[in-house]
């Protein structure tokens, strides 16, 4: 596929995902949230990536929803009439289903890890999209804001579940309620970002992190990245402990023994397991 509004590039196991429409800002269009779910179910099955590094293109991550366009600018079909049942039916209705939340979707799906570069203005969507992300570093030119109740909407792209596992309810709520725009400092503190880097240094410090990531097994990274998201939500740790119990039990058999054998002979691990096609039966456990 032939990306518009993205630039996809992989070197050493590492996606760098560039949101691409410099000009705009990157602001975030319908096509945007269709090629980046092509992007993220692309890399999640691709065995040349084991991280995802998402950055911006120009002086912006992402400026928010394209408001320039005529109609809906969320893409909405005011012509149906959804109820709560509707939603819970069906996994998508289009011209209903939130674009930020199909995004979201599609990252809390994917087998890889996910990696915020926050290279400038993120807000609206390009907030939202980073609560999805599993790590986020910032540049010091980096503004933040989940903006919407200024335009008089709602937060959306399933950020209502996201945020608050990070920050906690209240800093969400106010975040929310206000629709503050706050820097990479405050961002930090808050725990949204876990570093600030001068803007030339952002994306290494973003491939540091992959490059260790990379060296992994891709099979134990992907359920690692599972278990941590979707079990931290589990109602009983007698959960985690079931799926915690199947996945040693069976990455043991294959790249823990390989892991086992170079600690003993002190090199490097050479894992050879694949997320595409090496995943224990069990897997996913959630289907």
């Amino acid at each position: 596929m032939q990306y518009k509004t993205l630039d996809y590039q992989v070197s050493d196991l590492i996606l760098t995902l560039s949101l691409n429409r410099p000009d705009q800002m990157n602001s975030f269009t319908v096509d945007m949230a269709n090629e980046l779910i092509h992007a993220f179910n692309r890399a999640s099955e691709d065995d040349e990536v084991s991280a995802i590094v998402v950055t911006g293109n120009g002086r912006a991550f992402c400026a928010g929803m394209d408001l320039s366009r005529e109609g809906n600018v969320f893409g909405l079909d005011e012509s149906q009439t959804p109820t709560l049942a509707d939603m819970e039916n069906t996994k998508m209705i289009p011209g209903v289903s939130d674009t930020g939340g199909t995004v979201t979707l599609s990252m809390y799906d994917c087998k890889k890890p996910i990696i915020g570069a926050i290279n400038g203005a993120a807000v609206g969507i390009g907030a939202t999209m980073l609560s999805a992300m599993d790590i986020r570093l910032a540049s010091e030119k980096a503004k933040i804001g989940f903006v919407f109740e200024k335009i008089g909407i709602t937060q959306e792209a399933c950020s209502s579940w996201f945020l608050p596992r990070i920050v906690g309810v209240s800093q969400a709520l106010e975040w929310v309620y206000t629709g503050e725009i706050f820097d990479a400092q405050t961002a930090k503190e808050s725990g949204f970002v876990r570093s600030v880097h001068a803007p030339e240094d952002l994306l290494e410090a973003a491939y540091k992190i992959a490059r260790s990531i990379a060296k992994k097994s891709q099979v134990s990274i992907t359920l690692a990245r599972q278990m941590m998201l979707r079990l931290s939500a589990a109602p009983s740790p007698r959960e985690a402990h079931n799926i915690d119990s199947l996945s040693i039990f069976y990455v043991s058999q294959r790249d823990g023994k390989e892991g086992v054998k170079s600690f003993l002979e002190k090199r490097e691990p050479e894992f050879t397991s694949k997320s595409s096609t090496d995943m224990p039966s069990f897997y996913p456990w959630w289907e």
